[in-house]
């Protein structure tokens, strides 16, 4: 059990009684094996499309981004996160914008690469990345959002909740849920 998860009470048959979550987030972890096999693929699709290539850093997608940086004056930014560097900031850093940050952010993720498979990180990412509303993880949102286990979430509900993390803020489908399902359709296609 990661920090910040629910804490699941149980019968003596196993049977779950009751859960005990923080005010400020929710987090309930899942194996790989426990989610379908699409959720793995739609993060990798819009998250980090060469996720299965690199060593934790892409550095065709550093270039693009700064290409675009540059080519816009600053005005447009684009992301050339890894999943394995949102992982390393997520559990590692802060969010805050600095150098500083992206250079340890870039080196945590090498570490991670050298350390565990690409399915134990894909994991890890899935287990830890932030949802909005408190929700940490695909368990929590898929609960919180859709009332039941990420193991009983169709294809259109996978990508929904892929559609949040890029942007909780923004793809909160609770405050925004044109933009989550626009990013959800992106997503799908």
């Amino acid at each position: 059990v990661a920090v910040g998860e629910a804490t699941i009470v149980y019968d003596k048959e196993g049977n779950e009684i009751d859960q005990y979550v923080s005010t400020n987030s929710n987090r309930l972890s899942v194996g790989m094996d426990e989610i379908p096999d699409y959720l793995g693929k739609a993060f990798v699709a819009i998250e980090d499309q060469r996720f299965y290539q690199h060593n934790g850093i892409d550095v065709k997608g550093i270039l693009r981004a700064g290409y675009q940086f540059l080519k816009t004056g600053g005005e447009e930014a684009q992301g050339a996160s890894t999943i394995t560097q949102q992982l390393a900031r997520t559990v590692f850093l802060s969010n805050e914008v600095t150098i500083e940050r992206k250079v340890k952010e870039i080196f945590l993720a090498m570490a991670l690469e050298a350390r565990y498979s690409k399915e134990d990180i894909l994991e890890f990412y899935i287990n830890n990345v932030y949802f909005a509303n408190g929700n940490y993880g695909i368990e929590a949102a898929a609960q919180s959002y859709f009332g039941r286990s990420s193991a009983q979430l169709d294809v259109a509900e996978v990508a929904l909740l892929c559609a949040i993390p890029n942007s909780p803020t923004w793809y909160d489908p609770r405050a925004h849920l044109d933009h989550t399902l626009m990013r959800r359709d992106k997503i799908l296609k």
